[in-house]
């Protein structure tokens, strides 16, 4: 029997989650370190699975399977394919840094302070999330899937309400009521979006009899399995509500500012880079799999909803006094683009789609944790308290330019290159959609050179007259994040690789073949 590698991937920080939490109170730096090193372990799982990952060889690899519950047809089912492996490498390289970067975000405020949750509550639940987020891009039993799919909200819901921002102009007891007001939120948005997603899921076990997706996929696929037209639409709505719940698409996004802006900056990139992940993910593995013409019916006004989130959300980007809020709305856009790439059913849309996924993350994980460097240092999220930080923390603006150069997708940083193929895989189908959201990158110009003027140019104001440049474990933070931006920039080669297959098997499931150009190329 071979090592189960994708098991050993999601257990370990699990594991490493309980290990963390038993931690004595007493001893609130070995917690930390503890976490760290369980994040390191399993970042180096994941690199094995990059490893023994072939692009050209099955669909599905690493499988694992085992009966579960037998009485319902749930089997513990794993396999991963090039979507997912790229996924999966997002997830563990990001968790290191954000443990890093939120290395005193949940120690008290002063001694025996009990306003804060302990220290090690704080890197277990980080660790938890890491480990069903894992498990959720690997599990190929719809069933199992939902079960992490619902459960990671758990430890999220902790996350923002319990260990929230502590930057709040209107003091700690408003702080405390926003933070409770964007954890409920955000759990009830979720749990609507998963209660109308198991309705889904009952419904095509009642039909295929299973839950497992390779099943299912390939019963379609040889016309074993026939669904009622009007069935088909149903259950694919009912998945896709969910997924674009947790994306988020507009008008199911609201909950986001609210969740980003109250809590602390490595939770508001876990959040937007690594849990969000999993809707647009899941529209590709479940949504496109199991009910091909159910996609293609609903693509227009799916387009149409992601092309409103593109202009919407960086209408509002530009209009945001708090930084995070502006980042956050910034990522409503983005996730604009990876939503109508995927719907764009091209491979230069969904390529571009899945490499956007994998950059969002890297450049949201740079510009908000640098922000969030920048906010722990005034204790302000308010954009209108800075000016001139360039003068006294010349690293700090350095790093937060790029980071904001990199959300506006500028040429030569890893954005670009993924929004370029959304862009292009767009237009060759849908050539007014691909038009339209061309304006959303004039908007995330806007915004973020707005945002660096203020708060970095400018007369120096007397409150960052004194601000420290960033740190050593800062710079550990943000030096390697800063690196994969420009590298994956000029080489996204070793991205497009391992996706590329994977985005073929997924145009194939849909029946969709790339347009023919117009003009035919000259011999």
């Amino acid at each position: 029997m071979s090592f189960p590698l994708l098991t050993a991937t999601a257990a370990l920080p699990a594991i490493g989650a309980i290990a963390t939490a038993a931690v004595p109170a007493a001893r609130r730096t070995a917690a930390k370190w503890l976490a760290l090193g369980v994040s390191l372990a399993t970042l180096a799982l994941a690199i094995a699975i990059l490893v023994r990952f072939d692009p050209d060889g099955g669909r599905y690899q690493l499988t694992e399977s085992h009966a579960w519950i037998k009485d319902f047809g749930v089997r513990y089912e794993l396999g991963v394919d090039g979507i997912a492996v790229a996924l999966i490498a997002l997830t563990a390289l990001l968790i290191p840094f954000i443990i890093l970067a939120g290395w005193h975000d949940a120690d008290p405020l002063e001694t025996g302070s009990k306003r804060w949750r302990p220290t090690q509550g704080f890197f277990a639940l980080i660790l938890g999330v890491e480990a069903m987020v894992i498990i959720s891009f690997e599990a190929t039993d719809v069933f199992l899937f939902y079960i992490f799919f619902e459960a990671m909200l758990i430890p999220m819901y902790f996350l923002i309400g319990g260990f929230g921002d502590r930057a709040h102009e209107h003091g700690e007891e408003a702080a405390s009521t926003q933070r409770s007001y964007a954890a409920v939120k955000f759990l009830l948005y979720n749990l609507v979006g998963g209660l109308i997603m198991l309705a889904a899921v009952i419904g095509l076990y009642v039909v295929a009899g299973n839950f497992s997706l390779q099943q299912i996929a390939e019963a379609r696929a040889n016309g074993s399995l026939h669904m009622a037209t009007s069935t088909e639409r149903w259950l694919f709505l009912g998945f896709f509500f969910a997924f674009a719940v947790k994306a988020p698409l507009w008008p199911l996004h609201t909950w986001l500012p609210n969740a980003m802006q109250e809590s602390t900056a490595p939770v508001a990139v876990l959040i937007t880079a690594v849990v969000d992940k999993v809707g647009t993910f899941a529209m590709l593995r479940f949504c496109l799999q199991l009910f091909p013409e159910a996609s293609k019916w609903a693509t227009p006004v799916i387009l149409v909803l992601a092309l409103i989130s593109i202009v919407y959300g960086a209408l509002l980007a530009v209009g945001q006094r708090d930084i995070k809020r502006l980042v956050a709305y910034a990522s409503i856009s983005h996730f604009g683009f990876i939503i109508m790439g995927i719907f764009a059913m091209t491979s230069q849309g969904q390529s571009g789609a899945t490499l956007y996924m994998v950059n969002h993350g890297i450049s949201t994980a740079a510009l908000m944790l640098v922000a969030g460097f920048l906010i722990s240092r005034r204790g302000s999220r308010l954009i209108a308290d800075y000016g001139g930080v360039q003068k006294v923390a010349p690293v700090l603006a350095g790093t937060f330019l790029i980071g904001s150069l990199a959300t506006l997708s500028l040429p030569g940083l890893a954005p670009f290159v993924s929004e370029f193929l959304v862009l292009v895989g767009t237009f060759t189908r849908y050539p007014a959609i691909g038009i339209i959201a061309t304006f959303g990158i004039v908007l995330a110009a806007l915004y973020t050179l707005v945002l660096y003027q203020r708060t970095m140019t400018g007369p120096v104001k007397q409150e960052v007259s004194a601000m420290p440049d960033l740190r050593a474990r800062e710079l550990v933070v943000v030096a390697p994040l800063i690196v994969l931006l420009i590298f994956l920039g000029v080489y996204p080669k070793p991205v497009t690789d391992i996706v590329n297959p994977a985005v073929k098997s997924t145009l194939s499931d849909v029946h969709k073949k790339d347009p023919k150009p117009s003009v035919e190329a000259a011999k």
